[in-house]
């Protein structure tokens, strides 16, 4: 197995990759943008074993990136929602998508466009009409044309019609 450190290396990247860098980790950050907030909605949506999904929310709840808490629907279950220091990934993540997008034919394409406004974002995340990078609360997604193989899990449904980036999954459900 690979280890997932950088020690030797005095690097800023190397250093991020020791918290965002473990497969599944940038997907588990994407959903959470997207609104995904339960582990069982995440363990569904990614096909992503349970153990691990388990470990991976755990890590980046431990580095800051993730706030674990109750779930205000049961109190029992928990809900995990990005913190201020995992909102700053925003600008990475949305870049990725963009670069990924260019380089992968498919037949949705996801667009994020400035709330206030309305002009889509370049691919710097920022806004051209503004000339800001706007917080991801106010930047608003749309999927285009669902493929005839699309997925049918509730996420994956709920993820197709717009809307607004860390807005909780479970209320438009």
């Amino acid at each position: 197995m690979l280890g997932n450190d950088y020690a030797a290396q005095d690097c800023s990247i190397a250093r991020a990759l020791e918290v965002v860098g473990e497969r599944w980790t940038l997907l588990l950050l994407r959903d959470a943008f997207l609104g995904v907030r339960r582990f069982n909605d995440f363990q569904v949506h990614l096909d992503i074993p349970r153990g691990v999904l388990a470990e991976r929310l755990r890590h980046l709840v431990a580095d800051g990136v993730l706030r674990r808490e109750p779930d205000p629907a049961d109190g029992r279950s928990a809900v995990y929602e990005l913190t201020p220091e995992g909102r700053e990934l925003w600008p990475v993540l949305h870049a990725l998508t963009v670069w990924g997008g260019r380089r992968r034919a498919g037949a949705g394409r996801r667009r994020f466009l400035h709330v206030p406004c309305g002009t889509e974002l370049d691919a710097q995340a920022a806004c051209p009409a503004c000339g800001v990078v706007p917080p991801a609360a106010d930047v608003l997604t749309t999927y285009g044309a669902a493929r005839s193989d699309a997925r049918t899990d509730r996420v994956s449904v709920a993820l197709r019609e717009p809307r607004r980036l860390l807005a909780p999954l479970d209320a438009a459900a």
